[in-house]
């Protein structure tokens, strides 16, 4: 199995299901991550064996010259410690999680390995070419898992082999316990809880934290979660934007936790403003696990996994004012809005149980060892 990083974040936790699932059925189970992160004690735990292995990760900075020639180098200094692996384990499957590591499907293909790609990406808008390379892996792989009928359809529009594809929604770990929203609220706390990247509208939260305030609510936000190496500027330009908005005893930067839960309990209102296209919404069926209310950008994979849930306001990508808006419709009613996400969180448990991700994923990679 091979993973792009060794973080705790919605790609990530679903290849920990999976190896949960392939480990339920007395698999042996070897990860390849990049590097050693928060992931690899989890895997560890479930018993499978994580090797260091840097492969070659495909961004949309490699679309460029300069890119392309850092890719080649990249793929140069990767594939000879691939190859080794590969040649060591004799896998009986390959399974890829993300379009990001294709060069382990080049692999499987010339090793004549078995393979699966899981793919986590929905990159609807970029150029023809973007997605043209981004989809390549799916004719390299004898099986494509997409994780929602967003990724499925990009895939597929793509120029994808749609006879190789099915959807399996993700299967999302709830909270131990659900502790209902607070009865009353009257200092609310609102929650982001992600990548802090420009894709991800952190700073349409923090514009919308400003406006509430401005307007004289006694509102805090929450920023859990951290930048991918190379994005820094992005954190300094929030960090400024906090300075400047008067907001440093409002907004709180918390970093990367791989326990999202308690900070989910001590949230009224979760927000998930991004601006570009999501595959998946991970981070609003957590909070509807965790029975809060989210506000949430109304497009692609998001409006997906908020098709089924009631305490949800959807808002157009970009705009604060859209956000405020929202975050005081919930509240402005908010013994319905409780009810209605305690009703959410009985429904995503047996939507996205990840007992019934863990079977169906494994069954495919099952089909494909012949086991």
């Amino acid at each position: 199995m091979a993973n792009p990083s060794a973080d705790l974040y919605g790609s990530d936790r679903m290849m920990l299901e999976t190896v949960r699932g392939l480990r339920e059925r007395d698999w042996t189970v070897v990860v390849a991550a990049s590097q050693r992160g928060p992931l690899v004690p989890e895997l560890e735990a479930t018993g499978a064996v994580v090797e260091v292995c840097p492969a070659p990760v495909v961004r949309r900075s490699n679309l460029s010259p300069r890119g392309m020639a850092r890719l080649g180098w990249d793929v140069l200094r990767g594939l000879p410690a691939m190859v080794r692996l590969l040649r060591r384990l004799r896998p009986d499957v390959v399974y890829v999680n993300t379009v990001t590591i294709p060069f382990w499907l080049v692999l499987t293909k010339v090793l004549r390995i078995p393979s699966a790609i899981h793919i986590h990406e929905a990159e609807g808008s970029a150029s023809s070419v973007a997605r043209y390379g981004l989809t390549v892996p799916t004719r390299l792989a004898d099986r494509v898992i997409c994780n929602s009928a967003t990724s499925l359809e990009v895939a597929d529009r793509s120029g994808g082999r749609r006879s190789r594809m099915q959807v399996i929604p993700n299967g999302v770990v709830g909270p131990e316990r659900v502790e209902p929203p607070r009865e009353t609220v009257q200092d609310p706390r609102l929650l982001f809880v992600g990548r802090l990247s420009p894709r991800k509208g952190v700073d349409v939260a923090v514009r919308a934290l400003g406006a509430l305030r401005g307007a004289g609510a006694p509102v805090s936000l929450d920023l859990v979660g951290a930048v991918f190496p190379g994005y820094e500027w992005y954190e300094a330009e929030l960090r400024e934007l906090v300075r400047t908005e008067g907001l440093g005893d409002a907004v709180t930067f918390h970093g990367f936790t791989p326990d999202v839960w308690p900070h989910l309990r001590a949230a009224d209102v979760v927000l998930v403003p991004s601006r570009a296209e999501e595959s998946f919404g991970n981070g609003v069926i957590e909070a509807a696990l965790s029975a809060r209310p989210v506000v949430v950008s109304d497009h692609t994979g998001l409006r997906e996994a908020a098709a089924h849930l009631e305490a949800v306001v959807a808002v157009p990508a970009d705009q604060p004012t859209a956000v405020v808006d929202a975050v005081r419709q919930l509240l402005d009613d908010w013994p319905q809005t409780r009810s209605r996400a305690l009703r959410d969180a009985d429904d995503a448990a047996r939507r996205y149980a990840p007992e019934r991700y863990r079977r169906d994923v494994s069954a495919v990679l099952a089909d494909l060892a012949g086991a």
